[in-house]
């Protein structure tokens, strides 16, 4: 209702000159419209882009990724680098972040990395929030499964390069 209210609003403007009537009255209309199209635009343009699949594409796809890829090595580095630093293993050294050992030992999936993430196996607790047994789950604070797969995901990629100095 208030788009027709709008566009049924005729009021001559102090832009409309005279010449004849009938080309002043086209030159106020023209005016008109150019003016609602002025005002139309920026929702149209916020419709649009919101609309528009941003994550589809190859350079969005890969900032998010490398976002995704920072938020899960500040989650290593909050959780995990005591033991963890560099891909090593401090507390038990045949257990490391390497591919060859998590190939070694069963984990090298992003899968099974979230598995023993979540519940802990064999010296390494788990972060898990519903983690248990009590015995085998961190007395630190817990993640959660969102921030537990986001740092699975990181640990398969670092293991796969190689774990590089950042």
């Amino acid at each position: 209702m208030r788009l027709l209210s709008v566009i049924s609003d005729f009021s001559l403007s102090p832009h409309c000159f005279t010449l004849k009537v009938q080309r002043r009255t086209t030159v106020c209309r023209m005016r008109r419209q150019v003016k609602f199209l002025k005002a139309l635009a920026p929702p149209l343009i916020a419709v649009l882009i919101a609309l528009y699949p941003l994550n589809k594409t190859p350079g969005c796809y890969a900032l998010a990724q490398s976002a995704e890829i920072e938020r899960g090595g500040a989650l290593f580095s909050h959780a995990c680098i005591g033991c963890h630093d560099g891909g090593g293993n401090i507390i038990q050294p045949g257990a490391t972040l390497f591919s060859s050992d998590l190939e070694r030992n069963g984990a090298d999936s992003e899968e099974e990395i979230y598995q023993i993430t979540y519940y802990g196996k064999g010296r390494m607790p788990g972060f898990g929030e519903n983690c248990k047994p009590r015995g085998q789950c961190t007395f630190g604070p817990r993640l959660q499964e969102e921030e537990i797969r986001v740092l699975a995901k990181f640990v398969k990629i670092q293991a796969d390069r190689g774990w590089p100095n950042p």
